[in-house]
């Protein structure tokens, strides 16, 4: 039954074998588990084509609904006026269900409705109202709209009769579309009589009947963008005349008065124009940028909470961090009031205990730099001696074969001289260092202080067993002095026996050399062994020859 009534409103060819068909495996009925959401989808509403009476549709589902769901309060509105306060509610209603209509709407639909009455809009009273919705919900449902206009909470002092015509007029301009309605004078196109009927302009049609209750259609005045409304001077008797001007035809309209005429020449021109443009009514166009400034607000709004939730969570954050800050800051600020307590005790004690261990290393140190003074000034007088015994040896270095070895003991002696030279330099430094690491010991606590004075007397034993080492040094070195004036007057020696050979051979120079310290160039090898001269010499002297040679022939 309700498929086959469905059908029928919505103008859609009824057939009983697809229903038997979707339905033919199941036993029970339409609400099993077949379902009667996927029927409906497929065989009725995909076949829908938009040529039906939208009222009778909207009167089908509130017959279905309304016995249900409708309050058993007595209301001041009939159940006529109920249903189209409904079908408008299903107009108003958001996108979601369960469908609400939201308190922004409330306030448009309830002040067209006090417009229509001719009553003044209280807007504190429905503040007063909104204030205790929104702590509740966020909007009404369609009986609890209904319930609030039968109630008659915004229209006291309204007869039923007013609020019924109200509401009938919000009905008419919201669902059917009616832009304007009124009584006008119509010219005929045949008779050219005049006659009075009802007109109702809508987006894209002006419909005229013989009276209000539209039960006698006499016709239609379709309007496009090409339509256009002018208006006429009186004429004939009649007055308020204005001319619609169509593709195929053309009427002549006259109005009650010059008010009428005017309301209604800029009612179709405005239809027109909105045709031109494309746009829908104003009703609806009104109602769209309603909702998109909501759901701009709205996204405003859930931004904004985010925000401040975002703030809100940074902001406990930071307070978390600055109390852990501050305690942390509490409790380093009493540690470091204890730790500079008991620093400042312990400093006392210890500048007591280390005047007088200071004024102790300070003589020892005086004492330490007098020796390391006198024995830099006996290095240094020893280093001057070294300097001119290599002088000595420079000049012995032209000695003959004896005066060779006595070089060879001489520089024997130079490097037992140089190691005890680097030896005792070394032992000077290590007294250096033990000086320089007892000043360090002065700045310790008094536990390193026990300690460092266990070293330093350590170190003073090593002083003086190096002190020991550096007299059995001296020792050694004047022993190798001694030696070194034995070599020298060796060296002299053998000087004294060179010079009478050198006198003897002066003469005889080609024959006989004096064996002195060779050259590094390559030396020549004769049948005797090394030459006694290079090269370059032997050349020199062969010249030599034959000069002499070529003078005496």
């Amino acid at each position: 039954v309700l498929s086959h009534n469905l059908c029928t409103v919505l103008n859609v060819p009824h057939d009983p074998v697809a229903l038997e068909e979707h339905f033919r495996d199941d036993d029970e009925g339409p609400v099993s588990n077949q379902g009667y959401m996927p029927y409906l989808n497929k065989f009725i509403l995909e076949k829908v084509q938009g040529n039906f009476d939208k009222v009778e549709f909207n009167r089908m589902c509130w017959t279905l609904c309304a016995k249900k769901n409708l309050s058993k309060t007595p209301l001041l509105i009939s159940d006529e006026d109920a249903f189209k306060v409904w079908v408008i509610f299903n107009f108003l209603s958001e996108d979601k269900y369960p469908l609400i209509i939201v308190p922004e709407e409330i306030e448009y639909l309830l002040k067209k409705i006090t417009e229509a009455m001719g009553a003044g809009w209280q807007q504190e009273q429905f503040d007063h109202y909104k204030i205790g919705l929104n702590t509740s919900r966020e909007g009404l449902s369609a009986w609890e709209l209904i319930e609030l206009i039968g109630s008659g909470q915004f229209s006291k002092g309204m007869d039923r009769q007013t609020v019924s015509m109200a509401i009938n007029e919000v009905f008419n301009e919201l669902i059917l579309d009616v832009l304007k309605q009124g009584y006008m004078l119509k010219k005929g196109h045949k008779r050219k009589n005049w006659m009075e009927r009802w007109f109702v302009l809508k987006p894209n049609i002006i419909s005229y009947y013989v009276s209000e209750d539209l039960k006698d259609k006499k016709g239609d005045i379709i309007l496009d963008g090409n339509c256009c409304v002018e208006a006429l001077p009186d004429r004939d008797g009649k007055k308020c005349l204005f001319l619609i001007k169509c593709l195929d035809k053309t009427f002549e309209i006259s109005a009650s008065d010059k008010k009428k005429k005017q309301e209604w020449i800029q009612a179709i021109q405005s239809t027109v124009n909105l045709l031109r443009a494309g746009s829908p009514p104003p009703h609806k166009e009104a109602r769209q940028k309603r909702k998109e400034l909501r759901q701009k607000l709205l996204a405003e709004q859930e931004e904004l909470e985010r925000q401040m939730k975002e703030l809100q969570a940074a902001n406990e954050n930071k307070q978390k961090e600055l109390e852990t800050v501050r305690k942390q800051l509490e409790a380093a600020a009493a540690r470091a009031a204890e730790e500079e307590k008991k620093r400042l005790q312990t400093q006392v004690e210890l500048q007591d205990r280390f005047s007088l261990e200071l004024e102790r290393e300070k003589m020892v140190r005086q004492k330490m730099e007098e020796q390391v003074a006198q024995k830099s000034s006996e290095l240094e007088q020893y280093l001057q001696r070294v300097r001119e015994l290599e002088e000595m040896y420079k000049q012995l270095q032209e000695a003959l074969e004896d005066e060779k070895q006595a070089r060879q003991d001489e520089e024997t002696v130079r490097k037992l001289q140089a190691r005890l030279l680097e030896e005792e330099s070394a032992k000077r430094a290590e007294l250096e260092k033990w000086h320089l690491q007892q000043q360090q010991t002065i700045q310790m606590t008094e536990a390193e202080k026990q300690e460092l004075e266990n070293q330093r007397i350590i170190k003073e034993q090593a002083l003086q067993v190096a002190m020991q080492q550096l007299k059995q040094l001296e020792l050694e070195r004047k022993e190798a002095l001694e030696q070194y004036e034995e070599v020298k007057k060796k060296l002299e020696t053998a000087a004294n026996n060179t010079k009478s050979w050198k006198d003897k051979v002066a003469h005889h120079e080609g024959l006989i050399r004096l064996i002195e310290p060779g050259s590094k160039n390559p030396h020549l090898i004769t049948n005797w062994g090394p030459a006694a001269f290079t090269e370059a010499e032997l050349e020199q002297r062969q010249k030599s020859w034959k000069g002499k040679k070529a003078t005496s022939e």
